[in-house]
Order: structure tokens, then C-alpha cells, then sequence
């Protein structure tokens, strides 16, 4: 396949995807909150904080970016409302009402609002989805939008449980450790971008 046909068949997929039922639009976000519950079971626990490395990050910044900011988002309500309603399939094989209260139910909250974030600017703006562009959007969305309500909610979790509380030790348990898996993350997904969307 030359590189002509590579991008044709790039823009082809992309807009039967665009242009398919809102059935099969529901199917693919259904499959992709699948696809962050199989990656939340890609787990390192860290002994010194409740919050896991975990490569469901990757596949919540894929979801916008492969679904849009409307069937991204949904994916990854989905993704929330079905685990804790009934399916296990938070980080650790873990569901329930008591993980969206616990502390990493901030970082579910910041799932959603990235994947919408990230839809939002792959639909409106065809030239952000090359590589150095998308990992500026992806690397907002990580560090911002997943970053500050994780921390908040971890902070309002540590205090109800009467754990002495500071900034410091807030960063040191929600987000220093995962910074450097998260800018492979972030590559990766931009590389997503890069190979799969059209630019046009």
C-alpha cells in the first residue's frame, strides 16, 4: 500500500465511522468502556499511596480521539455508571458506589471531562490531530483535566479518613509517581492520533 492509499483508506474509516448509525456509534462506546476496564487491569500498586499506576489512562485519552467528544464522553460514563452499578471492572477487578467515594473517584470524574475535552478538539480542529499538537491537547487533558479533580478527590478522601493532609503529600501520592508513564502514555495516544485520523 503506497502512502496515497494509506491516507485514503485513513479518511475512508474515519468518515464511515462519522457517518455510521447512532446504534453502531453506542456498540463502539460500549466497546471502548470494555477496553478502559480491560486496561484498568493493568496494575502496579504503590505502597506508599491508595492510587495505582494503571494503563487505563491510555485508553481513556483514545477514546476521544477515536470516538468524538459525544461517543468518547459516553464511554467513559459508561465505563463509570456500569462499574459501579455492577461490573468489577475498575482498577483491581474493584466496582461499587464506594470506589466513586473513594480515592480514585476523582480520576474517574476526570476520565469523562478529558475524553470530552479531547473529542471536542479532534472534531472542530482536523489540523490539531497531527502528533505535536495532539500531544499539547492530550498532555492539557492528562495533567489538567484528569490531574485536578483526581487530586481533589483524593485530598477530601485522605482528610475523611483523617490522614494528615498537605500539598506535598497529596502530589506525592496523586501524581509524582505517575508522570513519567503518563507522558508514554500521552505519546502513545498522539501516535494514535497520528496514524488514524485524517488531517483534512
Amino acid at each position: 500500500m503506497n502512502i496515497d492509499n494509506y491516507y485514503r483508506t485513513r479518511k475512508n474509516v474515519f468518515e464511515r465511522f462519522e457517518d455510521a448509525s447512532t446504534a453502531t456509534k453506542l456498540v463502539m462506546s460500549l466497546l471502548m468502556a470494555c477496553f478502559t476496564g480491560i486496561m484498568a487491569q493493568i496494575i502496579i500498586p504503590l505502597p506508599w499511596t491508595p492510587v495505582p499506576i494503571t494503563a487505563q489512562t491510555f485508553a481513556v485519552l483514545c477514546s476521544g480521539l477515536l470516538l468524538g467528544k459525544k461517543y468518547g464522553c459516553l464511554s467513559q460514563i459508561l465505563y463509570v455508571i456500569l462499574g459501579i452499578a455492577f461490573i468489577p471492572w475498575f482498577g483491581g477487578m474493584t466496582g461499587g458506589i464506594e470506589v466513586l467515594l473513594g480515592s480514585t473517584g476523582g480520576f474517574l470524574i476526570g476520565f469523562i471531562i478529558a475524553s470530552y475535552f479531547i473529542g471536542a478538539i479532534r472534531d472542530k480542529y482536523c489540523s490539531a490531530r497531527n502528533f505535536t499538537r495532539m500531544v499539547i491537547v492530550i498532555g492539557i487533558a492528562n495533567f489538567a483535566l484528569i490531574y485536578i479533580p483526581g487530586l481533589a478527590g483524593l485530598a477530601l478522601w485522605l482528610n475523611a479518613t483523617g490522614t494528615p493532609v498537605s500539598i506535598a503529600n497529596v502530589l506525592m501520592m496523586g501524581l509524582v509517581p505517575f508522570i513519567a508513564g503518563d507522558i508514554v502514555k500521552i505519546l502513545g495516544a498522539a501516535s494514535v492520533s497520528k496514524v488514524f485520523l485524517p488531517k483534512d
